[in-house]
């Protein structure tokens, strides 16, 4: 079948993913849908991924917002059309005070690129101090989901074992789970069962384990 319509699954997956979540009570999800390097696909195919991006932000927006989920848009959307552009931020501004689950949809973003804007916003609004002043916490303020708790879980399906510049910086201590589910099969139970090994772990942040014990 065309790839395309392993895309338009995969929207109803999110869908799933989204509605679970809020359901057991996670406070934060973050979808990677298009990354820095997804521009290097076919031209048609690009073409029907932002009229799938334009009509979710048309049709889903209401739904998020009346099951009380804000929703965020993180990377570099200057490069989308002025029509998608709108879109995002009518939808941000619609759901801005929603107090559930916060759904960040990760769009012309990467790691990289959101280290290197992160260190640029710094020096930009820091002129007199030198790069050398720069603090892990003073940067962590001027990434993206500068607002959110460091990522716990990170889940990454298809098969595939690396994180393809997927929050770099927000992952340093996340918990990492594996899956060959492909994503447009991704559904509830697949979520528990990333969830169940993600109890299973004993998050340690350097420490020895009789540290952890005593916290």
């Amino acid at each position: 079948m065309p790839r395309f319509v392993g895309h338009q699954k995969g929207l109803n997956s999110v869908k799933r993913v989204v509605q679970h979540c809020s359901k057991v009570g996670v406070k934060a999800l973050t979808l990677y849908a298009f990354s820095t390097e997804n521009w290097r696909r076919p031209p048609d195919e690009i073409n029907k991924l932002m009229g799938l991006f334009l009509k979710a932000l048309q049709r889903e927006v209401t739904k998020l917002n009346e099951n009380n989920v804000r929703l965020l848009v993180i990377g570099d959307r200057t490069a989308f059309s002025q029509d998608i552009q709108t879109h995002i931020s009518l939808a941000e501004a619609t759901t801005a005070r929603n107090t559930g689950l916060v759904l960040t949809i990760a769009a012309n973003y990467g790691g990289r690129w959101d280290i290197v804007e992160a260190v640029k916003k710094w020096q930009h609004a820091h002129p007199d101090l030198s790069i050398n002043d720069l603090t892990e916490a003073q940067l962590t303020h001027w990434l993206c989901l500068k607002e959110l708790p460091e990522v716990d879980l990170l889940i990454r399906t298809g098969g595939e074992q690396r994180i393809s510049n997927f929050l770099i910086w927000q992952v340093a201590y996340a918990e990492l789970y594996f899956t060959d589910t492909l994503w447009p099969e991704f559904d509830e139970a697949a979520l528990d069962a990333a969830i169940a090994s993600f109890k299973q772990r004993e998050r340690r942040f350097g420490q020895t384990s009789e540290q952890v014990t005593k916290c």
